[in-house]
Formats: C-alpha cells, structure tokens, sequence
C-alpha cells in the first residue's frame, strides 16, 4: 500500500491491518516513508486513536525494526519497570539492585530527561566511567555478574522508535496515548522482558496530570502490553509534589545512595520504590502474595544486599569500585550551594512540582534542546515535602548551581513554587491504585 493511502485509511477512522502497519513502520527505517508522511500519521492516530489490536500491531512492528535480546541461557526470571517520568524520581536506581537482591535479573533501558522531568540515563552519566551506552555483550555481562544494569537505548534497539519520536516531538503529536503506549513498550519488549510493571504519575509533576489521563494511559499500556504477550501490571502514582528530597542528576545518585546505604530515606520515595519492587517480585514469581514481595525487598534494602549489588553494576560498569563508601569524594559538586529561605512560619500546604523540575533544567541540570549537555552537578536538594513545618528564614530547599547569578534565579523560582500556611494539610498516598488487564 502507497503511504499516503495508509495515512488516508486512519484519516478517515478506518481499521488498520498488522501487514500495512507493519510495512509503514518498514518504511519509516529504509526512508520510503517521509518525515512529513510519518507526521501526518502520527496527527492522524492523534485525533482519530488506534484500536487495541493496531497498538499492538504498531507496538510489535517497532519492536522488530531492529535487535530484539534473548535471554534463554540466563536462569533467573527477566523483569523491568517504566516510569513515566516525574521530578525527583530516582526510584529505577533503588529498585533494580532490590530486585536482582531477591533473584531475578533486571536489564533496564532507561531514558534521558525529557520536558521537566529528569532522566535515569543523565543520573547514571553523574557516576565517572559508568559507561551508560555499553556494548550488548557488555550489557548482558554486567546483568549476569550484578543481577541489573541501568542502560541507554542502543541505536540497533527499536530504531523505528527514535525516527518516529523525534518527529512527534516537533509536529504537536508527542501526548497521543497509542502512541506513547507504542513507544514505551516497544522499547520493553525488545528488551526481550518476561514481566514489566509500570509506573504512571499523576499530579501536577506529571506528564498526564489528570487522574482519569493517567488512568487511561496506564490502562493503554496494560492493555497493549498483555496483548503483545508481556505479562504487565501498573500502579498509578502521585507527583504533586517531588519524589525524592533531591532533584538533578548527581544529587539525585546521592539521595540513592543514601537510600541503598540506610544513611536516610525519603518516606513516599520508600513508599513507591517497595511497592514496585513487590509488583515486580509477584510478577516474576519469586512471591505469592505482595506482603511477601514487600518484606523480601525490605529484607533485601536493610541487609545491605541491594547496595551490594549496586556497587556491583557500577564496577561492572566501569565506575569506581568503592563508589558506594565514597559517592560524594567522585561525583561532581556545584561551586555555588544557597538555600531557599521560607518567607514565613507555617506548613507547606503544596508545591509547583513542575516549576521545580523546570527550574533545575534552567540551572543546567536538563536539556532545552535534544542533545544539549547536562551539568549533572546541579540541581536541588533538602527539598522540604508537603506537610512539612518550618519557620522564616529555614531552608525550604537547597540551590546547587554553578553561579550566583543562576543560584539566585532558581531559589525566586523555588520560592514561588511552594505555598505555606498556617495549618497542616491531610498526607496524600503516594501509590493511588493498581491496575491490570482487564480494569
């Protein structure tokens, strides 16, 4: 079928076939399908939508544009997570050590930030000589030797994806949830995964802010996700306000490690991450119940064992060996560190998540433009959360930045982020529902 009358059948909401698809998503690698023909699909699946059985179609067709990883000769169960992206999310740094901790492998392909959101990829390139791109053989090494490796998309992994990615991105079409849903699982399955749990945000950090957007996205990705044969389940998870006391790249590693070690843990940090890792281990089937998932993950995180394997992935990886006894000695510092002093007494009542992210992409710490560099030495931390009592004149966060001029614009920024008064608000949860195929 010509392009164009592919691109005619979704104008006008007819069903496509997994042979047409499957042929356009061919084309758009050997160059037989234009940009400006991938972009007309994309604004014609925009408004018109897919139907389950074209998400899926479309899903595997990018999956089988480039490598798909085979995992036959490892003998632990192969499982991963997503998430959709927040601020101050370094969950993917406590929970794939956890999981391999508890028996089973975890190759993770994680991306760089996108928008407000910060991105696993440019947390790990904190770290000096991880090598966050390796080869495949390197890749599978180091998942054998440390149980999980936290890895870039390599170029021969859905390539049809970053074409098709790079075009939404410039033709108004990126919020499309079959093709969110296509581009996130497309990814997972060549990975060559036997479970993924997903991590959907909803709140005002998030991509989809609205609880019933982030419900349909989740449901999406369940949904198509089974359909391709990968056995999916997600959690719906709020981001009103940051993750992590810490937001950036290398204050983000750090808060990690803190994390890993037991130095200090952030309460809804520990809330999601265990919650993720016992939705992996009931997938994986190394747990009947997820009480019983959740206590192994916990015995894991308080014996030191997911730390262990931490340092491991990093060695193997080809970071410092003793990066666990001494994160803060490698990885870099900003030169300029100011606080953000509260402008009254009272409890923080809520935060702009998203100005907050904003803000540490405007200190350096993100990207304005794909492929700009990150200082991954800037960012945020001792971020204080909702419900939080302070007095005027305490900090309500921390500026890294790498002068005073941009130190003095992020704390006007944080300032203007955060609402205080006099009361202090109802806790939210931080993990709001489940969902899996069928819901």
């Amino acid at each position: 079928m010509l392009p164009q009358e592919f691109i005619r059948k979704k104008r006008d909401g007819e069903p496509l076939d997994e042979g047409e698809i499957a042929a356009f998503v061919s084309g758009m690698i050997d160059g037989k399908v234009t940009e400006g023909q991938v972009a007309a699909f994309a604004m014609a699946v925009f408004f018109k939508g897919m139907t389950r059985e074209e998400a899926v179609a479309l899903t595997l067709a990018m999956r089988d544009s480039g490598d798909v990883l085979s995992w036959a000769d490892f003998d632990r169960p192969i499982v991963d997570k997503h998430s959709t992206g927040g601020v101050g999310d370094n969950v993917s740094l406590m929970l794939a050590p956890i999981v391999a901790a508890c028996g089973a492998y975890v190759p993770m392909i994680s991306g760089r930030g996108l928008g407000h959101t910060g991105g696993t990829l440019d947390k790990m390139d904190s770290i000096p000589g991880y090598k966050s791109q390796p080869s495949n053989a390197e890749f599978r090494r180091a998942v054998r030797k440390a149980g999980c490796a936290i890895i870039g998309q390599t170029g021969e992994l859905a390539p049809a994806d970053k074409r098709f990615y790079a075009i939404r991105d410039i033709s108004a079409t990126v919020e499309s949830i079959p093709l969110i849903t296509a581009s996130i699982l497309s990814k997972k399955l060549a990975a060559g995964l036997q479970a993924l749990v997903l991590d959907v945000k909803s709140g005002n950090g998030a991509f989809m802010q609205k609880s019933r957007d982030a419900a349909a996205l989740a449901g999406s990705l369940v949904e198509v996700a089974n359909g391709a044969a990968l056995s999916t389940t997600a959690l719906m998870t709020d981001m009103n306000e940051p993750l992590a006391s810490a937001a950036g790249n290398a204050v983000e590693v750090v808060n990690a490690v803190d994390f890993l070690t037991g130095r200090s843990r952030d309460p809804r940090l520990e809330e999601v991450t265990l919650a993720l890792a016992g939705e992996m281990l009931v997938a994986a089937g190394l747990a009947k119940s997820h009480r019983e998932a959740e206590e192994k993950a916990r015995t894991a995180l308080d014996g030191g064992a997911a730390a262990e394997h931490f340092a491991r992935m990093v060695s193997e990886l080809g970071g410092p060996a003793d990066f666990m006894e001494d994160c803060r000695v490698h990885l870099p510092v900003a030169p300029v560190i100011r606080p953000v002093p509260a402008p009254a007494d009272g409890f923080v009542t809520a935060i702009d998540t998203r100005a907050v992210g904003v803000a540490v992409v405007a200190l350096g710490g993100g990207r304005t433009r794909p492929g700009d560099p990150v200082d991954h030495a800037v960012g945020l931390t001792d971020l204080l959360p909702v419900c939080a009592e302070t007095t005027k004149g305490e900090p309500l966060a921390m500026v890294h930045a790498r002068n005073d001029a941009e130190a003095a614009r992020a704390v006007k920024a944080v300032l203007a982020a955060y609402e205080l008064a006099p009361s202090r608000p109802p806790r939210r949860k931080a993990v709001l529902r489940r969902i899996t195929a069928g819901d």
